[in-house]
């Protein structure tokens, strides 16, 4: 029994030491998400139009695939693949900043885009526990998104 939790303090040590180590040779930031849509146009156009991303050059140059700047040298990479199912959960979702949440709120509703609260309550924010207020809505093909004025 001893022998063995010293194995175990032995090995725990040594991650923890491996792992200090690897955070020092390299700096990990965010670089992109990508999303599989029936719909490419569609949902292309939801980005474009209703969130208001900027499209960007498509490395890739596929055609069944676009890109979308998510500011500085983030972006959204949407890839159509007309079996891909959603699951639908609210807890999954990215999200997206802007200065003026009142203003997006209202572009929302001219554009006739169903948006929610946290709990679900529909055409309303929420404030989180930071203070930071946000709205959450789906794309055309069930993606949650909330968008908050932090």
């Amino acid at each position: 029994m001893k022998t063995t939790k010293t194995f175990l303090l032995f090995i725990t040590i040594l991650f923890f030491m491996n792992t200090k180590a690897a955070a020092q040779e390299f700096e990990l930031t965010f670089d992109h998400n990508a999303i599989l849509v029936k719909d490419l146009t569609e949902s292309s156009n939801f980005y474009l139009n209703i969130i208001g991303l900027k499209e960007i050059e498509n490395k890739t140059e596929k055609s069944h695939i676009r890109w979308f700047s998510l500011g500085g040298n983030s972006s959204l990479h949407v890839i159509e693949d007309k079996n891909h199912k959603v699951p639908d959960v609210k807890g999954l979702h990215f999200a997206l900043h802007t200065k003026n949440l009142d203003a997006f709120i209202e572009h929302l509703k001219e554009n006739n885009i169903y948006f929610e609260n946290w709990p679900g309550e529909a055409n309303t924010t929420n404030t989180r526990p930071d203070g930071v207020r946000q709205v959450y809505l789906k794309d055309p093909n069930g993606y949650w998104i909330e968008v908050n004025e932090n």
